[in-house]
Parts: structure tokens; C-alpha cells; sequence
């Protein structure tokens, strides 16, 4: 967690910029972040979140013991500040990707089940569901390439395009900002540190630009950062 995130998200805000974040909901129950929930409630940010099942027995297999209830209560405190509730304005995504070098089920059964089995066995509301391809990236790529099935998953990929998917696509209208504020078009790229038009540029930048083209939002350039709260900065 960068320490200054909460200036960040602020200073955003205050642009009446739309903010995401990318929530790993652990955190959300660890010292230190307990409040952040609140947080991110007043801020009206979007949260979108992966998780890869309902059921524990998978979500612990895969990521670790713990992880799913934690998980768990953290969408519970989401719904409890109003998120996935009608009328809030307080969004909260879930995100899904297979495993494996497969294509993930259809995105409306899927999200259907999720919405359903959430709901009768824990209670949990959300808004929308996101079914997502695994990028043939990082380490999921080197273990597609030692195992001989790098280029099969592209072919994979590819005869599964479809045109009428590209109006979706986020990086066409939104930006990613990482943990040290440098500005990507999409989380993949950020992954693979290819920065935004080929250019490493730094938020502020973005910010100060947008600022000074609106006369009523100048005094933000001249805000100082303020000192980084005391909370641990790896996460």
C-alpha cells in the first residue's frame, strides 16, 4: 500500500475524477487498514475485487488458509458502509479468471451464480461481475512456456476475439495508477511496466495538467503531500 494512497484518492476526488480501486479485500481486516473500508465508503470509490470462488475449500487451496474468510468479512463490512445496496452510488465488482490456460465460463451464468450463492450462504450483496481471460503474462507466462502451452493459449486467445467486445474495454477510457503513482493505460501494462504513450509520467503531472485547465481547481497544485501515515507500506 503506497503510504500516501489516501492523499491520492482525495486530491483525485476533489478533480471529480472516477476512482478505482483495485481492492485486495484481505486488507481491509489487517492492522492498520481496518478503517480503510470507511474510507473508501466517503470517498464514493468504485472497488472491484477478485474472488476466484464462493466456496472456501477452493479460495484457501488456491490462495491460502484464511484468505476466503477474511475475504468474507471484508465484503461484509462493504455492504454493511452500503456497497451493492440500491440507491448508495457505493459500487463493489467481483472479478473471476480461471486457473489454468482455459477461457473463463459465460460471464452472465457465472456472475448469476455468484450473486445467488453469496447471497443464501453468506448474505453478500454486490453490484456487477467481471469473468476475465488470463494475460499471457509474468509468471502465468513463463509457466505456459515451460510447460508447452504458450503458443496453443494464444491461439486460444485469439479465435476467441469477438469485434463487439472492444467498446468495453477499460484502458479505451480509464488509466492505472501504481503503487508509486506512475500512470499506465491498463493493469497488464502496468504489469509489464510499459507506461502511458511510451513515457513514464507521474499522476501529478496528470493532475497539475488537468488543474490548470480548471481555473476553480488550481489551489490542489499548491496542496502539499502530506506526511505518509504511520502503517506498513508493503502490502
Amino acid at each position: 500500500m503506497n503510504p500516501h494512497f489516501r492523499y491520492l484518492v482525495e486530491a483525485a476526488r476533489d478533480l471529480g475524477l472516477r476512482v478505482i480501486d483495485r481492492c485486495n479485500l484481505t486488507i481491509l481486516e489487517e492492522s492498520g487498514y481496518k478503517d480503510l473500508a470507511d474510507f473508501l465508503a466517503a470517498q464514493e470509490v468504485e472497488i472491484v475485487a477478485s474472488l476466484p470462488c464462493y466456496l472456501e475449500e477452493n479460495v484457501d487451496a488456491q490462495r491460502g488458509n484464511g484468505v476466503f474468510e477474511a475475504s468474507i468479512q471484508s465484503l461484509r463490512k462493504l455492504d454493511g458502509l452500503g456497497y451493492g445496496q440500491p440507491g448508495t452510488g457505493l459500487t463493489v465488482y467481483l472479478v473471476y479468471n480461471p486457473q489454468g490456460p482455459t477461457l473463463p465460463p459465460s460471464q452472465g451464468e457465472l456472475e448469476a451464480a455468484y450473486h445467488r450463492e453469496l447471497q443464501v450462504r453468506y448474505g453478500i450483496v454486490f453490484n456487477r461481475f467481471y469473468a476475465l481471460a488470463n494475460m499471457p503474462i509474468q509468471r502465468f507466462g513463463s509457466t505456459l512456456v515451460s510447460k508447452g502451452q504458450f503458443e496453443p493459449y494464444l491461439r486460444l486467445l485469439k479465435n476467441a476475439h469477438r469485434d463487439e467486445n472492444l467498446d468495453g474495454v477499460m484502458c479505451r477510457r480509464l488509466i492505472s495508477v501504481d503503487w508509486q503513482g506512475y500512470v499506465h493505460d491498463c493493469d497488464f501494462n502496468q504489469l509489464l511496466g510499459l507506461p502511458l504513450g511510451g513515457r513514464r509520467r507521474h499522476i501529478t503531472k496528470t493532475m497539475q495538467a488537468r488543474c490548470k485547465a480548471r481555473p476553480s481547481l488550481r489551489p490542489i497544485i499548491a496542496t502539499p503531500v502530506p506526511p505518509a501515515a504511520a502503517v506498513p507500506a508493503a502490502h
